[in-house]
């Protein structure tokens, strides 16, 4: 069976006749696109959608309760420096990874009332060789690379890297930076 295409002879022939070949080169593209991973690989828009999943997945902890129910264990000690404050770290090694919508830490600042308020989430994800010298699995997340690798912060944690996200908090340094000059552990 032979398939023979015929010579256009209209405008709206060559109209007709690129269509024709344009969708089934269209289709093998989409095809042959990656599906896997967030979707923050797509750009702003995209990075805009997975950081209100974040939001959304974590508004029930401003509750800290809520978290310590969700499996996070509580850091009793504000973590402050010179660059600024990242906080209570709630941390929940089950949720280790990239899904927008589990974020492995909560970060919670002190409020005014004498508790604490959510201030940002952090994802984590391990270090696939456990050396702090090589970072060829760094992962990305909002269209961001992830600090690290790094030591663990507590006994037990592996070498990992890890993404602030200031989810709840302005910080003047951006959304994404590790420490937030704007927030204090008083």
């Amino acid at each position: 069976m032979s398939t023979t295409i015929q010579r256009p002879t209209s405008r709206r022939s060559h109209r007709r006749l690129a269509v024709a070949l344009c969708l089934p080169v269209g289709a093998l593209v989409a095809l042959l696109s990656p599906l896997g991973g967030s979707a923050t690989a797509g750009g702003p828009s995209a990075r805009n959608t997975d950081l209100a999943a974040a939001r959304q997945a974590t508004a029930s902890f401003h509750d800290v309760q809520a978290a310590r129910d969700a499996g996070y264990g509580a850091d009793v000690e504000c973590v402050e420096s010179p660059a600024g404050v990242m906080g209570f770290h709630h941390v929940n090694p089950a949720r280790f990874g990239t899904d927008p919508r589990r974020p492995a830490g909560l970060l919670y600042v002190p409020s005014s009332n004498g508790g604490v308020r959510l201030a940002g989430v952090e994802y984590i994800v391990v270090d696939a060789d456990g050396l702090v010298s090589t970072d060829s699995d760094r992962p990305t997340m909002f269209g961001r690379p992830f600090d690290g690798p790094m030591r663990g912060h507590f006994e037990g944690m592996p070498v990992h890297y890890d993404l602030h996200v200031w989810t709840w908090a302005h910080n003047p340094d951006g959304i994404f930076a590790q420490w937030n000059p704007a927030l204090s552990c008083t």
